[in-house]
């Protein structure tokens, strides 16, 4: 593929040196024989993938030394553009030397990364990162035909953005991590979305069976039910007895009237207090609580201050609270 073959100068801009290179003259371009893998000592595997999203195609060769599962020889042969002929023996050099296992672990990402002139600075434009995406799943391919298991047993997630190999897991993650609003900040934050958009809404090149819209107002639809529950469950601990509420309930409620009336006495006399924990001890509820600060070696600690404390938590939260200091 020369540079005259492509449509402007603007574009040739947008790929890297390394792809230009490996586009003209492909390291790893060619074929294994089975009198070659006889003579390197392993055994010979041919994978064939088709992209339908541009009607490429590879075929990779791999030479596997089978004591070890080592990848001895790489090779591919690619029918299709420059960019998949670039990705494509790339792909084949990041195998070379690696066992299967560790292969089927190279990612499109890896691929096209390791195109680039520059780290930060993309190999291919985003309409091609899709070539890449034909280089890892022939991985795949050969894997599978090498431990004779279906290509499927090798993804575990359902994958939204193959560009990017951006799982559903992931998203839904970072959404709700986040708190993440738009699909801008989707791919800001995944790259999902970034390269050829197909996986961003329907009517791109390529047809999905879910799409980030969908991932985004399902995640949200599901935090503010989540939302609504909590809002729910906190007004029924605020109303419920302070025999019927949980432990975690008890605290809170405590530190609630702690926070209120309590903590910013002491700490005006440079103070405070934490809870250390609530034990049932009927029909008592034994407060343990710790001193800090100023309130760590005041001696009305165990007097007048305890006092104060363990009053307004009788008035306010149950009549049968003690106060423990420790």
């Amino acid at each position: 593929m020369a540079k005259n073959d492509l449509i402007s100068g603007s574009i040739w801009d947008e790929y890297s040196n390394q792809v230009i290179r490996r586009m003209d003259n492909p390291t790893h371009q060619g074929e294994i024989t089975e009198e070659r893998a006889k003579e390197l000592g392993g055994k010979l595997i041919i994978a064939d993938f088709g992209a339908e999203s541009c009607g490429d195609a590879v075929r990779l060769y791999w030479c596997i030394e089978e004591e070890t599962n080592k990848i001895l020889e790489s090779k591919f042969k690619s029918f299709g553009c420059g960019t998949a002929i670039a990705s494509s023996d790339a792909m084949a050099e990041l195998c070379e030397g690696k066992t299967v296992d560790e292969a089927v672990k190279i990612t499109n990402i890896d691929v096209e990364k390791a195109l680039r002139d520059h780290p930060d600075v993309p190999a291919v434009p985003p309409q091609k990162m899709h070539c890449s995406v034909m280089a890892y799943d022939v991985i795949k391919k050969a894997a599978a035909t090498y431990k004779g298991v279906d290509m499927e047993s090798f993804e575990t997630e359902v994958i939204i953005c193959e560009c990017a190999r951006v799982t559903l897991g992931t998203i839904q993650e970072v959404i709700r991590i986040n708190d993440l609003k738009t699909v801008e900040e989707i791919t800001d934050y995944t790259k999902a979305g970034a390269f050829c958009k197909s996986c961003i809404k329907p009517g791109g090149h390529e047809e999905k069976d879910i799409y980030l819209v969908d991932v985004l107002k399902d995640v949200r639809a599901e935090m503010e039910q989540e939302k609504l529950k909590e809002a729910a469950d906190a007004s029924a601990a605020g109303s419920a007895t302070f025999d019927k509420m949980t432990i975690v309930q008890r605290i809170k409620t405590i530190d609630e009237v702690l926070d209120a009336d309590i903590r910013p006495m002491l700490m005006m006399d440079g103070g405070n207090m934490e809870i250390i924990d609530i034990k049932e001890n009927m029909p008592f509820y034994d407060l343990y609580i710790r001193y800090l600060g100023a309130c760590s070696g005041c001696a009305s600690g165990d007097t007048g201050t305890l006092y104060a404390i363990e009053s307004v938590l009788k008035q306010k939260v149950d009549e049968n609270i003690r106060v423990l200091p420790i």
